[in-house]
């Protein structure tokens, strides 16, 4: 039972600690996230105008 309930204490104070620290970690808008070079926004990078190969069609 002392095992059971040092489980449930560990369980809460992990959900507080991720519920404290993942907001901040993760809040990032997206032209920061995606503000590299390799980032592809064109519309020629898109799925809908690749073929099967993976080359973009003109």
């Amino acid at each position: 039972m002392k095992a059971f309930l040092a489980a449930l204490c560990a369980i809460a104070v992990l959900a507080v600690g991720a519920r404290v620290a993942l907001p901040t970690l993760l809040a990032r808008s997206a032209d920061e996230t995606f503000a590299s070079s390799g980032a592809r926004v064109g519309e020629e990078a898109s799925v809908e105008h690749r073929n099967f190969s993976g080359r973009a069609q003109h």
